[in-house]
């Protein structure tokens, strides 16, 4: 038994490092709310001005983003669909993924899931640290995933910023000193200021949220009632039993 449950440990371990963002880089605690309907607008008019040039939804439809956060199947044709598709159909981009694999390294993924498999704090950091990189073929790394080959997508709204490092003195021969991000700072001034900008990114990442379980405030409220009755049916049993057994004692 205690080989199992050590195996099952080994094998938990490298997706704990995922959801901990896998690079040391301490991640922000996003502030999601799902009951924040103007929050999820704003960040799916973020996401399809900025982010599905490259990425799709694929298994969201636009018709039910509409339902759930509070706006009109015109209000969507307006201000969310740039291209010829219908309300009803699922959120795609047109980028040919040869074109984006030639282009990229990798075609960019499908985020519908992105918030589930990566997690929040993690797609809340990343959103925030990209920083000018020389050696990089666009110019930027991330703190949070380095060496990424996405390039800075929002940097019109954040500006650039460059890294900053502290030096950590090695030991001896063996041990040499050791630079290590501690954070940034921002030499070219985006249209929003660093608090809109982070107010921004948690409304992009509130909404792929949403998106990665549009179900999750349902299921909560339903979870709710089915907790309350399996309660009083545990009561009721209890009841039961006492009756059923009296004559046997």
């Amino acid at each position: 038994m205690k080989k199992i449950i050590l195996a099952l440990t080994l094998l938990a371990l490298p997706g704990l490092g995922l959801a901990a963002g896998g690079e040391g880089y301490p991640l922000q605690v996003a502030p999601i709310d799902l009951h924040n309907k103007a929050s999820l607008q704003k960040g799916a008019k973020l996401f399809v001005n900025y982010c599905m040039g490259c990425h799709s939804l694929e298994h969201q439809r636009y018709n039910r983003l509409a339902r759930d956060i509070g706006l009109t199947d015109d209000q969507v044709k307006e201000h969310l669909i740039f291209t010829g598709a219908k309300v009803g159909e699922l959120m795609k981009n047109s980028m040919p993924k040869a074109d984006a694999k030639q282009w990229f390294g990798v075609p960019p993924p499908d985020l519908t899931l992105i918030a589930r498999s990566r997690g929040v704090d993690y797609l809340y950091t990343y959103l925030q640290t990209f920083y000018l990189d020389p050696t990089r073929p666009f110019g930027v790394n991330n703190a949070a995933f380095p060496n990424a080959g996405m390039p800075h997508v929002l940097w019109e709204l954040q500006g650039w910023q460059k890294p900053v490092y502290e030096v950590h003195k090695g030991k001896g021969k063996d041990s040499p000193d050791t630079k290590v991000l501690t954070g940034f700072e921002l030499v070219q001034p985006g249209s929003m200021s660093p608090p809109e900008y982070k107010e921004a990114m948690a409304d992009l990442v509130n909404f792929l949220a949403y998106v990665a379980e549009p179900i999750q405030l349902e299921r909560q409220r339903i979870g709710i009632w089915v907790v309350l009755f399996l309660f009083l049916a545990s009561v009721v049993f209890y009841l039961l039993k006492k009756e059923y057994w009296k004559d046997i004692h």
